[in-house]
């Protein structure tokens, strides 16, 4: 199970891109948490091109409710965050079952998520930019994942 948590996205352009690439690189379900825009909307039907339609959600308003239930689960819980201790993504290997986090556009994940989860991992940036768009950031590291799944 490859899951993708959507912590506070809010552009339903970036939450359409979301679920295309989800779509793509085989995840399970996205979950829609915080003030996420979710499906049915005009500007995410846009950008997703019908993968709101086939890639299962469900809309949560207390992220780290869902985190403890996953994790009471089995699942691994892995953020994608600029942090002192996270690991570039191509040096991570993931378990599975396995959810991936993604926060705001601007304010990332905060320490509360973080705290929650047992690895963090990042993308280098090489130029003078800090940071990836979300939706291209998640693009990135879902097909890097998606590397390791069996099934």
């Amino acid at each position: 199970m490859f899951y993708v948590i959507c912590h506070n996205i809010r552009s339903a352009y970036n939450v359409g891109s979301i679920f295309r690439t989800a779509d793509g690189a085989g995840v399970t379900k996205i979950f829609l948490c915080g003030y996420t825009p979710t499906p049915p909307r005009p500007d995410i039907a846009k950008v997703a091109l019908g993968a709101e339609k086939s890639v299962p959600w469900e809309k949560y308003s207390q992220t780290w409710r869902l985190i403890e239930r996953l994790k009471k689960q089995g699942v691994q819980i892995i953020a994608l965050e600029q942090h002192p201790k996270s690991v570039f993504y191509d040096k991570f290997k993931p378990r599975f079952p396995l959810a991936l986090i993604l926060g705001s556009e601007v304010k990332g994940l905060p320490k509360s998520i973080l705290r929650r989860c047992s690895e963090i991992i990042e993308i280098p940036m090489f130029g003078e930019k800090e940071s990836l768009n979300v939706s291209v950031a998640f693009g990135v590291a879902a097909y890097q994942i998606a590397k390791f799944r069996k099934s």
